[in-house]
């Protein structure tokens, strides 16, 4: 549970381009958490794939996975210079309460470029299918789909012109694209433990680690962060995640619903579930949930999508985090 001191302490000031988006972030949802859609349609500027950019530059390219639903995803390669041996690849699920963004949306894109430069790895970013047309579970239905295309498929050389190594696979994720992260972890740790007992021959694809950054994790308990920080940033307030949870599960359910409520009694992991690091912010009304995982990783200003920004200096910080974890786990698995 959150510290009494959290509703005293107050969010350090932030640049003023920071506050506009966020404003205008607050402005597409109304006072109930429901989703203005038509405002966030006119804010959500997309950016286009760059599969030709100058030679020293991160490149982009779009391919389909699925075209019967519509899934997709951008692959983000360093410059081949940068790759002296097989680089590992990092599966990305954007954040957006499972309702809002894509793989194009131009926070995403500009996330994934900077984890692709800076952890040197090959970023595949998930364009998955979104509610209210796709509720639970199609997301996690998409992210095992994008997992398998990757290791029945690979990415051929137009897509990534660098070499890959499918043994150090790490998906990453945040928000509701953390939340993704644990749980196509969770099934494809579980597909993994099944194959070990049968004839199949096993996937080339290895999860090496899960990065899930500020997840979005919850219940029907409100927490003591929940309480004390519900206004202390306007990217997300307590009734925006009941209206995304809302929205995301199936009618009736509650946030005790295991798709949600991810820690506790009752909750196991897969055996061949990968190593995970947790990202936590100071100022995330969600950080109780998150204290209940294991390597957590705290940036005390923080407040939830805090990452989205790099003018933020923890912003940088989480990339070079996620490089040291990708390194250090990569390492271990290819010894």
């Amino acid at each position: 549970m959150a510290g009494s001191d959290d509703s005293a302490r107050r969010m350090p000031s932030l640049p003023w381009t920071v506050s506009i988006q966020a404003a205008a972030y607050a402005f597409a949802h109304r006072l109930d958490g429901s989703i203005r859609r038509s405002l966030f349609r006119l804010g959500d500027r997309k950016k286009a794939a760059k599969p030709c950019p100058d030679a020293s530059e991160v490149r982009s390219a779009d391919v389909t996975i699925d075209a019967s639903r519509g899934l997709w995803a951008r692959v983000f390669s360093p410059p081949a210079s940068a790759a002296e041996a097989p680089l590992p690849v990092v599966v990305f699920f954007h954040g957006g309460g499972f309702a809002l963004f894509s793989a194009a949306s131009r926070p995403y894109d500009n996330l994934c470029r900077r984890l692709c430069r800076g952890v040197g790895a090959v970023v595949v970013s998930v364009n998955y299918r979104l509610v209210p047309e796709h509720r639970y579970p199609a997301a996690y239905d998409d992210g095992v789909a994008a997992l398998r295309y990757l290791d029945s498929i690979a990415l051929p050389g137009g897509l990534a012109p660098v070499p890959v190594d499918l043994s150090s696979c790490f998906l990453a994720g945040d928000s509701s694209g953390g939340n993704m992260v644990h749980h196509v972890a969770q099934r494809w740790a579980a597909s993994m433990s099944a194959t070990s007992s049968s004839s199949s021959p096993p996937p080339r694809l290895r999860l090496a680690g899960a990065v899930r950054i500020q997840p979005f994790f919850g219940g029907e308990e409100r927490t003591g962060a929940e309480l004390a920080l519900d206004k202390a940033c306007r990217i997300l307030t307590v009734a925006r995640a009941d209206g995304y949870w809302r929205e995301f599960l199936a009618e009736g359910a509650t946030r005790d619903h295991p798709a949600a409520r991810v820690c506790g009694d009752g909750v196991e992991l897969a055996e061949a579930f990968p190593l995970a690091m947790v990202a936590v912010g100071g100022f995330d009304l969600l950080k109780d949930w998150h204290a209940r995982a294991v390597s957590v990783v705290e940036y005390p200003d923080a407040f939830h999508g805090f990452y989205a920004f790099p003018e933020l200096a923890d912003s940088g910080k989480l990339v070079e985090d996620v490089k040291l974890f990708v390194d250090e786990h990569r390492t271990k698995r290819l010894v």
